[in-house]
């Protein structure tokens, strides 16, 4: 019996397959947020637009719509990458000699400093007329204040025998302080140059830990004095 023969055809080169690029949408998104905050620090909150915002990072207004449905979404991205960002630094810093030098890491000190807390004061200023931001920042503020006070606890030998009464008030006082200086730097900062800044947070914090460590109480006491006393 005859076989069937096929005449051999010669063979094609393969197309090399192209693998779909792979994208990580958490990095894009934070990417994007830097940029808004590039962005709000150079031209203020209400003139940090999306078509602005895509313009600076290079994309159209379609891919900043992909990742956030409003302006007001990219900003609290923003503040929750600028808190992260904060809180890397202070971890970083953990091993620093003093306190002086681990909370100097919250202030504007530096260009990229400066413009995360440009980013703060224009959010706070939309605040008081936004009940979905009131809470967003009650957050920020409740882990802002935890990151200061792992600080302080890290940094203070004496700060779980002082009572809890005191640790508070010295938390926020030297959060309320550097909050001012934030203000004052980005409002005028020819006014606040970094060594002024370090050199009222060393003057705040002496006089904080002074007030915790021996007036603190007898304050408190004479508070409760009766006028007449």
């Amino acid at each position: 019996m005859q076989q069937c023969t096929h005449a051999s055809r010669p063979s094609r080169p393969r197309r090399a397959e192209t693998m779909p690029k792979i994208v990580d949408h958490e990095q894009r998104r934070d990417e994007i947020a830097l940029i808004a905050c590039r962005v709000v620090a150079q031209h203020g909150f209400e003139q940090a637009t999306i078509v602005r915002i895509a313009r600076a990072a290079g994309c159209t207004t379609g891919m900043i719509a992909h990742y956030f449905d409003t302006k007001q979404e990219i900003i609290v991205a923003a503040l929750r990458l600028i808190l992260r960002r904060i809180e890397e630094r202070l971890t970083q810093a953990e091993g620093a000699a003093d306190l002086l030098t681990l909370l100097s890491e919250a202030l504007p000190l530096d260009q990229t400093r400066y413009m995360e807390c440009a980013v703060w004061m224009a959010f706070w200023g939309q605040v008081p007329a936004d009940k979905r931001l009131k809470r967003i920042n009650a957050w920020l503020h409740r882990e802002y204040l935890r990151l200061f006070e792992r600080c302080l606890a890290r940094s203070f030998r004496e700060w779980h025998k002082w009572p809890a009464a005191t640790r508070d008030q010295l938390l926020r006082s030297i959060v309320t302080f550097i909050n001012g200086v934030t203000a004052s730097t980005v409002a005028s900062r020819a006014e606040w140059p970094a060594t002024r800044q370090i050199e009222q947070l060393r003057l705040q914090l002496d006089l904080l830990y002074a007030w915790a460590s021996g007036g603190a109480g007898t304050a408190a006491a004479r508070s409760r004095r009766p006028a007449s006393a």
